[in-house]
């Protein structure tokens, strides 16, 4: 029954497997506080429902797009968009070392239309206080992951010459 809940809300399997397991864990976490075992059914269906809701939203806000550049100025030199590509990879590669934290609140405070911190939280089960910080420490990381790419250590071609 869980598993058929999960995927009525067309999640792929993987999705509908990580909501499985998460609605079985939030059971065994609420054992103690059930009282009627006959209502059992619809405590899962409901809660199965609710993990669903969740993940399809958070899902729906994590589908990667590609990137399209539009010129606007068809006179742009090839040299300027060029670069304007070799900063977006350096971006998106930086973006890629990030760890899955991050990565999926980055993502989300960039969302179209905008979330709130309060939806936010509700998706990564975060408290509210908390996002604002680890942003903070996200886009720090980011920015430490574009540096290194823009800068690739040279430690290594210098001890070379040292030895030499």
């Amino acid at each position: 029954m869980v598993w058929s809940v999960a995927r009525s809300f067309g999640l792929d399997d993987a999705t509908a497997k990580d909501v499985t397991q998460t609605v079985w864990l939030k059971l065994i976490e609420n054992l103690d506080r059930i009282e009627d075992p006959e209502r059992l059914p619809g405590w899962l269906a409901t809660t199965t429902r609710r993990e669903s809701m969740k993940a399809s939203k958070l899902r729906a806000r994590m589908i990667p797009s590609e990137f399209e550049y539009d010129v606007e100025d068809p006179a742009t030199p090839v040299e300027v968009l060029l670069i304007e590509s070799e900063e977006r990879r350096e971006v998106i590669v930086a973006f890629r070392d990030l760890d899955e934290m991050c990565r999926q609140l980055l993502r989300l405070l960039t969302a179209e239309p905008a979330l709130s911190y309060e939806e936010i939280s509700s998706l990564t089960d975060r408290p509210v206080g908390s996002i604002g910080p680890t942003r903070a420490r996200c886009l720090d990381r980011l920015r430490k992951n574009i540096e290194r790419i823009k800068r690739p250590d040279d430690d290594s071609s210098s001890e070379g010459e040292d030895r030499a």
